[in-house]
């Protein structure tokens, strides 16, 4: 027993060392221990701990609560160590987020906030090693509860405003790549039009009238394709703009033709265009000498044709253009893509609007007249074909707008795109879309004026 005794005492010495008991909570326990003996009652909590209470009920009991409280205190202690690294984070979190953009208050206010953190790290580690911690378990275990609390809180708000800012900088930088990809595009738009303005004008300079072959009047049909090409895709755009159902238009303009890819709808839009544009189309004298429409040619290739039509109102290619005008745009289609017919009532009084869909046609119709008076020009005869829909194919006289897989001999023509031309004995082939061949049904071939 003196064995026993001894050892608890020098246990309770030790806690005593490392927690810092109050004089009355030490005088109460030993009150309590006094009566516990006085009565003769054991405590059976307290016997199943140690074997050794059994024999010692004042002293066991003692060393007992004074182990539990220290216990108390150690947890208290960790859970306020705990909380305070919770602090110096969500103060860091919050020193990083005021850097970008610069806060000086926030960043002074947040290093305080450190500091301060740190210190009382440092009267923890100080009251450790001097085994002197004097703490309310209760209180301070709520304490470090709330602190942690309010940490992580503060830490979820930080979080937040960063993702914030992130998700305005990501919006900005949105915003900023969605400018230069218009800009871009204004920019393509803008080389594509002097491109198609300046193209066919550089050609056959310093070329006079007996020079001129079908070479030349191919690059000017290249030149005038492809602007038919540019406003098949600005009438497609204000189509789409203005609600339409577009498979509806190509079902129009080729019936019971099987599209194999969407994007092959523009073909169906310049096979329209195509075939109001080069309607009538005849070389000879239909307008005039050859040399009066070689000079006319070479005047206007490089003339703005807004301005030659405001100067010449009157003019062979002011109505050229307002008869193209008025068979290709129908008032339905122009009143639904502009809300009103302005456009017409501007073209047949002459006047000129302003707008990029009667740009892009003007250019169209001035490299279409272009055309018309070089095929006049030329000294041999001019004459456009085009080929019926169901027509087997020939390489002699048709190209593909498509690689298609299944070109062979068998293959029709579900339309033609752009007409062909025969320029004396030469033949500029048209361009086709052509379909599957059909079944149980011979394609017969052949040529259509």
């Amino acid at each position: 027993m003196e064995e026993a005794v001894s050892k608890k005492s020098r246990l309770s010495r030790t806690l005593s060392r490392v927690v810092h008991i109050p004089t009355s909570a030490r005088s109460k326990l030993y009150k309590q221990n006094r009566d516990q003996n006085s009565s003769n009652r054991e405590d059976s909590s307290f016997g199943k701990c140690c074997s050794w209470q059994q024999m010692s009920g004042k002293s066991a009991a003692t060393g007992t609560e004074m182990k539990t409280r220290a216990a108390y205190v150690i947890k208290a202690f960790i859970a306020k160590l705990f909380a305070s690294a919770s602090s110096i984070k969500a103060a860091y979190a919050e020193l990083q987020l005021a850097q970008s953009p610069y806060n000086s208050s926030v960043i002074q206010t947040a290093d305080d906030a450190i500091v301060a953190e740190l210190q009382d790290l440092a009267e923890m580690k100080r009251s450790f090693l001097k085994k002197q911690i004097d703490l309310s378990p209760q209180v301070t275990l709520l304490l470090a509860e709330v602190q942690e609390q309010q940490s992580l809180m503060k830490t979820y708000e930080i979080m937040l405003r960063k993702l914030e800012n992130d998700s305005k900088t990501k919006d900005a930088e949105a915003m900023s790549l969605k400018s230069q990809l218009n800009k871009s595009l204004n920019s393509i738009k803008s080389m594509e039009t002097k491109l198609n303005t300046s193209g066919a004008l550089s050609i056959l300079h310093g070329v006079e009238l007996r020079d001129l072959t079908h070479s030349h009047f191919s690059q000017a049909l290249h030149y005038a394709l492809r602007c038919v090409r540019s406003f098949a895709k600005v009438l497609v755009r204000e189509m789409e703009d203005a609600g339409w159902d577009l498979s509806l238009a190509v079902e129009s303009i080729a019936p019971g033709v099987v599209l194999q890819k969407q994007s092959h709808q523009i073909y169906a839009f310049e096979s329209f265009v195509n075939k109001v544009m080069f309607a009538g189309f005849n070389g000879g004298d239909a307008y005039g000498s050859r040399q009066k429409s070689f000079n006319e040619f070479k005047k206007l290739r490089s003339l703005n044709p807004k301005l030659y039509l405001s100067e010449n109102p009157n003019s062979q290619f002011g109505a050229f253009l307002r008869s193209k005008y008025v068979n290709l745009v129908h008032p339905k289609i122009e009143c639904s893509l502009f809300g009103s017919l302005h456009h017409r009532s501007a073209v047949t009084s002459g006047q000129l609007p302003d707008s990029e869909f009667f740009t892009a046609f003007t250019e169209m119709v001035k490299r279409v007249w272009l055309l018309n008076l070089l095929a006049t020009s030329c000294c041999s005869q001019v004459s456009a074909f085009q080929v019926a829909s169901g027509c087997r194919f020939s390489e002699v006289y048709m190209e593909s707008v498509t690689e298609e897989v299944f070109i062979r001999s068998e293959s029709c023509v579900g339309f033609t795109v752009a007409p062909g031309f025969q320029v004396g004995g030469t033949v500029v082939q048209c361009l086709v879309y052509l379909s599957p061949p059909p079944v149980n049904r011979r394609s017969t071939g052949g040529q259509s004026s």
